[in-house]
């Protein structure tokens, strides 16, 4: 098989997997869990369901319609650089971390375009399920993104004589995410960690 077309499948294969590993975990925890309800996995990882309008991890920094809208125009921007790399020729282990970088923004923007468009949003405990197209809780560019995964690997509590933290709760690691943004931020380590020559030719 010619080695671009076998290039093009690689990355539409995993991008696509990706998506689809994203959003059935993120339909079945909306579709069977009300809002913040936990189920402990072990004692450092939970499942705990939360929505956020803005960013990855459950940060909000932008405008909700800013951002969906820059993600839109990222997503294409990669899908374009991905094009032009597979012509060029470049290895398979960059593709794949732009794949997964690719696959993670996508995921969340199903969530801010459809997800309000789609579902409706009952107060606890009961869970949501799908309405008729166009019922749902908000509008198009405006659904709120469904986090699930939850690491508290250790807590405590700093000592009352620490200046401004002094008696706060302290938890590591606190944010809580999903799949889309675990493929953003391993696609984003992995080019770091391995492809970083690569990326900065890329760059250039």
């Amino acid at each position: 098989m010619n080695r671009k077309i076998h290039q093009t499948m690689t990355v539409a294969g995993i991008s696509l997997a990706a998506i689809l590993v994203d959003q059935t975990i993120k339909i079945w925890v909306k579709t069977h869990m009300y809002m913040h309800e936990a189920i402990d996995i072990t004692s450092w990882f939970k499942i705990l369901f939360t929505e956020n309008r803005g960013m990855a991890f459950g940060m909000e920094l932008m405008d909700k319609l800013f951002l969906t809208s820059f993600r839109i125009v990222a997503v294409c921007f990669l899908i374009y650089i991905l094009c032009r790399l597979i012509r060029q020729g470049v290895d398979y282990l960059f593709l794949v971390c732009l794949s997964l970088i690719l696959a993670g923004a996508a995921g969340n923007i199903i969530d801010c375009l459809f997800y309000g468009l789609v579902f409706n949003n009952p107060p606890a405990p009961f869970v949501a399920h799908f309405v008729p197209f166009g019922t749902g809780y908000d509008g198009v560019f405006y659904g709120r993104v469904v986090d699930m995964f939850y690491f508290p690997l250790v807590e405590w509590n700093w000592p009352a004589w620490m200046p401004c933290i002094g008696g706060d709760h302290f938890i590591f690691f606190s944010p809580i995410f999903n799949f889309a943004d675990a493929c953003i931020s391993c696609g984003v380590i992995a080019l770091l960690l391995f492809r970083r020559k690569t990326l900065q030719h890329v760059l250039q």
